[in-house]
C-alpha cells in the first residue's frame, strides 16, 4: 500500500508526460518505449495514441480468449488462415465469433487499461522507435495527454479507497475462516476461485481475462471490506515430490579442474663423456688380416 498515493508526481512519469507531449507536438508516428515496471510501448500516428502495449495488462488478444467466444484451437486456425497475424480481425468477424464494433470496443479498453498500467508503475526512461507498428490499433487515436491524464485519474482514484493496492505488489488471498459467497457479484466470485496469497492483481486480470484496472480497484475493495486479506510475507509455494521419485538432495559443487604445474627448468645441460656408453668400441670393425685377404679372394675369383 505504501507509496501508491505519491506515485503521480515521480520524475520518471514527468519524463513520460514530457515525451509523450512532444510525440503529440510533432504529429510523431511511430512508437514510444518506456523502460520501467512493467513499462509498455505507446504506438502513435500523426501525434494520436492509436495503440498502448504493456506486459502489465491483457491485450486485446488474451481479452477475446479469455471471454469464452472463441477457442485456442479455434484462435489457431485463424491466425494460420491469416498468415501469422497477431490479430486476425477479419477472420473473427468471419466466422462469427465476433462483431465488428466488438472488437473496436476491446482495442479501445486494452489501450487505456494498458496506459493504466504503465502509469501505475515505474518510469525510467522513453525512447523513440520510428518503425515500430501495432498489431491491433484502433481507428480514432487518443491525444497522448488526455490519455495519460485519464491513466492517472484511475490511480488517484484507487489511492483515495481505504486500502490502495498497485496492480503488482499486493498478493491477496481468501480469509482463513471462508465466507458465504452468497450476495457477491460475478468478479468478486471469480477472484475468490483465483486469489491464493501469491497471485497479484495483475496476474488475476491475466487469469480472470480482465482489464487490470477493474480488477486492482476489486481488489483493493474486496480488502476493506474484508472479503480478502494480505500477508505481510508471500505465501510460499510448495514442491511436491512424485511418490516413487529420487529425495531432493543439495546440489554440491563440481570439483575444481586439476591445476597444471609447469615443471622445473634444469640448471645445467648433462654433459656426455666420450666412450663411456662402450658403443664406439662395438662398431669399430676387427683388424684381422685373414679378413681382409679373403675379401680380395671373393672378388677375385682367385683360390687359396
Amino acid at each position: 500500500m505504501s507509496g501508491i498515493r505519491d506515485s503521480l508526481g515521480r520524475v520518471g512519469h514527468d519524463l513520460l508526460a514530457a515525451a509523450l507531449s512532444a510525440c503529440g507536438r510533432e504529429e510523431f508516428t511511430g512508437g514510444l518505449r518506456v523502460s520501467g515496471r512493467p513499462g509498455g510501448i505507446f504506438h502513435l500516428r500523426g501525434g494520436l495514441v492509436i495503440a498502448v502495449e504493456s506486459p502489465g495488462a491483457p491485450g486485446p488478444e488474451a481479452l477475446v480468449l479469455r471471454s469464452g467466444r472463441v477457442t485456442g484451437e479455434q484462435w489457431a486456425e485463424l491466425v494460420r488462415e491469416s498468415g501469422g497475424s497477431r490479430w486476425p480481425v477479419a477472420g473473427l468477424i468471419a466466422h462469427g465469433y465476433a462483431g465488428a464494433a466488438q472488437l473496436r470496443i476491446v482495442c479501445v479498453l486494452a489501450l487505456h487499461d494498458a496506459a493504466f498500467a504503465v502509469v501505475a508503475g515505474d518510469v525510467d526512461h522513453c525512447e523513440r522507435a520510428p518503425d515500430v507498428r501495432p498489431f491491433a490499433p484502433v481507428g480514432i487515436g487518443e491525444p497522448p495527454i488526455r490519455l495519460l491524464q485519464d491513466g492517472a485519474r484511475r490511480l488517484a482514484a484507487i489511492a483515495a479507497l481505504p486500502y490502495p493496492v498497485r496492480p503488482d505488489r499486493e498478493r491477496p488471498r481468501a480469509p482463513a475462516g471462508g465466507l458465504d459467497e452468497a450476495g457477491l457479484g460475478m468478479l468478486q466470485r471469480e477472484l475468490l476461485t483465483h486469489v491464493d496469497g501469491r497471485r497479484t492483481a495483475r496476474d488475476l486480470a491475466f487469469r480472470t481475462g480482465r482489464g487490470v484496472y477493474p480488477v486492482t480497484a476489486e481488489v483493493a475493495r474486496m480488502l476493506a471490506e474484508g472479503l480478502l486479506e494480505c500477508s505481510d510475507t508471500p505465501v510460499p509455494i510448495p514442491v511436491r515430490v512424485p511418490p516413487d521419485g529420487p529425495a531432493l538432495r543439495r546440489r554440491e559443487p563440481a570439483p575444481a579442474p586439476p591445476q597444471f604445474i609447469a615443471p622445473t627448468a634444469p640448471t645445467a645441460l648433462p654433459r656426455r663423456n666420450p666412450g663411456a656408453s662402450g658403443i664406439t668400441e662395438s662398431l669399430v670393425p676387427e683388424k684381422s688380416g685373414a679378413g681382409w685377404k679373403g675379401f680380395f679372394r671373393l672378388r677375385n675369383g682367385t683360390s687359396k
